[in-house]
């Protein structure tokens, strides 16, 4: 499954805070080199972990989400589950993200 964008506040009260599935939304902006390159990570791991949701979000487009969550680095990558931020995870740790998708198929 494809990672989603979220362009709008709206949609990511409905997607992410609406959403009772696992989520993990990575907050990048267009010009972080580490967000560009862990991106195909993320597509790959968005195929394997088919019962997670996985969003991404402009920082700078969508920069009211960015500062409700609190962003100050990118990428951030926020995982959410029932609608509440479980945990995140500041930087490009693949060994850390990956924990952390598990830790909300638990």
């Amino acid at each position: 499954m494809p990672v989603i964008e979220i362009t709008s506040k709206p949609e990511f009260l409905d997607k992410i805070l609406g959403a009772e599935a696992p989520v993990i939304l990575d907050c990048y902006a267009e010009w972080c080199g580490p967000c560009k390159a862990i991106a195909p990570k993320i597509e790959e791991w968005s195929d394997v972990y088919t019962d997670v949701t996985f969003y991404k979000v402009d920082v700078d487009k969508v920069a009211d989400v960015a500062q409700e969550l609190g962003v100050r680095a990118m990428p951030t990558f926020m995982l959410f589950k029932g609608g509440q931020k479980i945990t995140e995870v500041v930087g490009t740790s693949l060994p850390a993200i990956e924990q952390g998708i598990k830790s909300l198929l638990e």
